[in-house]
């Protein structure tokens, strides 16, 4: 018979000796966790992460070594009408002495009036690391809360870099703890709804739980090799669920089904490796393959995500080929308990007539019956969807886009109301010789001036531009804000303005100057360029090397081609999606968000490694199923009903397991979770459903036997079937079919 697959060994020898499997899980999994924990995070640096101009101006900046504490302000407004300067300017000095008392505080600044006198502003200077400041600020809100109920009849309140990072971490917080509450009841639910047996659904999540603590400990080792970021560890956590459970689905259902038929529970821990088992390693491999096309971004934060991707998925399928199969022979039949009564009626793995599906059937007539029609018609729709795709726009989201429930960011839009320069700015940043310096502060204060004059720019300050220069006079920084809002047109053409004129005309005959314009705004038209360019590169990497793949396991080109076909169709009509939501205002009040005319700069590239590994999950357990029928001898046409509706439901509890965990993003405060949770769930609904239902089976119907076509030296020597009973008789309805 030869030697099985490896799958098939690993698989025999867990379910054998179970004890040893699983007691050698539980030691990798706390090895990972416990060497990471030891190791320590290497966070990414600022140098990791310079893309563009924008990145540049960031290094020029950090080579000055300026001193720059973190900063907040008082801001005392009237609650209604004009301001009372005395009553404003007593506020003022009353803050400044308490905060003069408060841990924390370097320094008190003089109280500056507005211009149109709406506002008075108390400048206060923090000690201490500025990246810790918003953990550190709550005793000085707490303290201009005092303020405040010392003069009620002003509107006290404290505004600056830190106390927004600190209303952000809190919304945030409570966000993620919202959705981690839900996550986890939720997909318990859905896979006690799939199986109809307590023990059944806890052993998926049981295996992705465990695959996500070993690949955080594992992505913390590698952070020393690849810098992590700040949102590794949530990706991991949600490509981890989804693939853990996915993959033990798989097997489970697989596991269930051929005990059903009276197989011992070895025979079937073992059919179930050489089936499920072998597309859970393609998809696997199909994943990683995806996942890996970040590395080519040549960016920090994705290559960061790469890694923490790749390795959560490489657990999770070691661990569905390992102690997968040892929990499963372990458990035997008690897999099954307890068992919930009518679910268990609904779900219980069937045999003979009993266990030919009735509603599959009936939507893959159109499919089986009028191939042609049914691929043009609903090929034709998901192609509408993608349209809008090719209007999309890119930006970061800006202080505009955070929610305006808390009080900080009411007090930010009162500020920049009154004082425009807080706002939106561009960091002007030069490198010279120090003999230089002085030619440097001219050409700064010439730009500064003219700037002034120009509406796209704020209005000067009353007493002149404040440039910083470093102790070694070679680092000169100048901040010059604008009053439009960061993800404005205006915004957009103030900084090209600065770049392409005004700092060229004031800095450009300084001998051995270097410059370079910084700042929110260049950030975000910075990283929109550098996905662009990247995005075709990631894409044919990942395109190329998943044709490969799925062409050599299953020994056909013309199954390779259209799998890449049907992801990119998938991911275009989630594009379109994505741009129809939130380029446009209708769904503000449905989703809870304010348009911001734009899709996250970071989101296309993601998304698209993201679906496309995802979606091969699907595609590889259908495609896998009716390559099985086929290589019985069953004919095509029947072959590939057979395959999807024997499939149907373990592809339609993983997928529903996605969306439901996907759209509880959707519920979260900020743009970028939204904008993610909307794009995944969508496209992993329109994958499960109309790429897997309709395209799918109207595309292999319509090319019948041409569907396994390769050229000689990738055709297999001999075909084996898996050790498997013959499949029940398609149903009658789809006999024939013509």
């Amino acid at each position: 018979m030869g030697r099985r697959p490896v799958t098939v060994r690993l698989a025999r020898w867990s379910a054998e000796h179970p004890w040893r499997a699983i007691a050698l899980w539980v030691v990798f999994v706390a090895v990972c966790f416990v060497g990471g924990s030891a190791a320590g995070l290497n966070e990414a640096t600022d140098e990791d992460q310079a893309i563009g101009e924008f990145g540049q101006a960031q290094l020029i900046v950090d080579s000055g070594g300026f001193d720059r504490p973190a900063t907040e302000n008082v801001l005392i407004t009237a609650r209604s009408g004009s301001l009372d300067q005395t009553a404003a300017k007593a506020a003022a000095q009353d803050a400044a002495d308490r905060l003069r008392q408060v841990d924390g505080v370097a320094s008190i600044g003089t109280p500056m009036p507005s211009r149109d006198g709406s506002a008075l502003l108390l400048p206060i200077t923090m000690s201490g690391d500025p990246g810790t400041a918003g953990d550190r600020v709550q005793p000085l809100r707490d303290t201009t809360a005092k303020v405040q109920d010392a003069h009620p009849q002003l509107r006290v309140e404290q505004v600056g870099g830190p106390s927004i990072d600190k209303a952000l971490d809190d919304t945030l917080g409570k966000d993620f703890k919202r959705a981690e509450l839900l996550s986890l009841p939720v997909t318990l639910a859905i896979l006690i709804i799939a199986f109809g047996a307590l023990i059944a659904a806890g052993v998926p999540v049981l295996l992705a739980l465990s695959s996500v603590a070993a690949a955080m400990g594992l992505s913390t080792l590698a952070s020393h090799l690849v810098p992590a970021t700040d949102t590794t560890a949530s990706v991991i956590l949600l490509i981890g669920m989804a693939v853990g459970v996915d993959y033990s689905l798989f097997y489970v259902r697989r596991e269930r089904e051929e005990r059903a038929k009276g197989r011992s529970g070895l025979d079937a821990v073992e059919i179930a490796a050489e089936t499920s088992g072998h597309a859970v390693v393609v998809s696997g491999t199909a994943v990683i393959i995806s996942m890996g096309g970040l590395l080519l971004a040549q960016d920090a934060i994705f290559s960061s995500l790469a890694v923490g991707s790749i390795l959560v998925v490489a657990v999770a399928v070691i661990g569905s080929l390992t102690v997968l199969p040892a929990l499963l022979a372990k458990l035997g039949r008690w897999v099954d308990r307890p068992r919930v009564p009518l679910l268990w009626r609904l779900t219980a793995p069937r045999t003979g007539q009993s266990a030919r599906p009735r509603f599959w059937p009936a939507v893959l007539k159109p499919a089986l019956r009028a191939p042609v029609a049914t691929l043009l018609i609903s090929v034709a729709l998901l192609l509408a969807l993608a349209a809008p795709a090719l209007g999309m726009k890119l930006k970061f989201p800006g202080p505009e886009d955070v929610p305006r429930t808390t009080a900080a960011m009411q007090a930010y839009d009162r500020l920049t109301a009154a004082f425009p320069s807080n706002g939106t700015s561009h960091t002007v940043a030069v490198r010279a010789p120090a003999e230089q310096a002085d030619r440097v502060r001219a050409a700064l204060t010439d730009l500064a001036n003219r700037t002034a004059t120009d509406p796209l720019f704020a209005p000067a300050e009353a007493d002149g531009p404040e440039i910083q220069v470093s102790a070694d006079r070679r680092v000169s920084v100048l901040e010059v804000a604008t009053p439009h809002a960061s993800r404005s047109d205006e915004a957009s053409r103030s900084l090209h303005e600065l770049r392409e004129d005004l700092v060229p005309a004031t800095l450009g005959g300084i001998p051995g100057v270097e410059y370079a314009v910084g700042g929110g705004v260049a950030a975000s038209e910075d990283y929109a360029a550098h996905i662009w360019a990247k995005l075709p590169i990631v894409a044919a990497f990942v395109l190329a090397l998943t044709f490969l793949v799925m062409a050599w396991t299953f020994r056909s080109v013309v199954v390779a081609l259209t799998s890449i076909l049907l992801n990119l169709l998938s991911a275009g009509a989630a594009y379109g999606l994505l741009v129809l939501v939130f380029q446009s205002t209708w769904a503000e009040g449905l989703l809870g968000f304010t348009s911001m005319d734009a899709i996250v700069t970071w989101l296309p590239l993601f998304l698209f490694v993201v679906l496309f590994g995802l979606s091969m999950d699907y595609h590889v357990f259908v495609v896998s199923r009716i390559r099985e029928a086929v290589d019985r001898g069953m004919p095509n046409r029947e072959a590939v009903a057979h395959g999807i509706t024997s499939s149907a439901g373990v592809v339609t509890s993983a997928a529903v397991v996605m969306v439901a965990v996907f759209s509880i993003f959707a519920t979260l405060s900020m743009i970028d979770f939204k904008q993610l949770g909307i794009g995944l769930a969508a496209a992993i609904l329109l994958d499960a459903t109309i790429i897997r239902a309709v395209v799918l089976p109207s595309v292999m119907t319509l090319l019948g036997d041409a569907n396994w076509w390769a050229p000689r030296f990738m055709r297999r020597r001999t075909v084996a079937a898996p050790a498997v009973e013959p499949p029940p008789a398609p149903a009658p309805e789809l006999v024939g079919v013509r």
